[in-house]
């Protein structure tokens, strides 16, 4: 089975997506990230109001194989984080671009999104 990649999305090389909606952005790990880190055990996430770089570390995601830190695609605030995601860290592999997100920023330079790459690109880069 394919890993999916959906289109309405901007995605970074180390396999994190970022959906935008106006100055913010919804981020997660791909279908591809989740299904290479096997069963996600663990997810530790920032604090809200934390101000981040783009590719600066934003979280970390433990599975049972290893323990994986995620970067951010953008600069920008922290506005919420996924809190679910603390007594059900698995929703991050049964639902990467839904229910697992991670975190939602308030981007500060708009302009860096677009050095991030479009669904084709990261299907080849597959």
């Amino acid at each position: 089975m394919s890993d999916e990649v959906r289109d309405d999305l901007k995605y970074t090389e180390t396999h994190e997506w970022l959906k935008l909606d106006n100055n913010t952005a919804k981020v997660g790990i791909t279908d591809h990230a989740q299904s290479e880190l096997t069963d996600i055990v663990f997810v530790e996430l920032p604090e809200v109001g934390k101000e981040v770089k783009k590719g600066e570390e934003l979280c970390v995601v433990e599975s049972v194989k290893s323990v994986s830190e995620l970067y951010s695609p953008v600069s920008g605030r922290i506005t919420k984080v996924n809190s679910g995601l603390e007594d059900s860290p698995e929703t991050v592999n049964s639902s990467p671009y839904d229910d697992g997100w991670l975190v939602e920023l308030e981007i500060k330079d708009k302009s860096e999104i677009d050095a991030l790459i479009d669904a084709e690109s990261y299907k080849k880069s597959l």
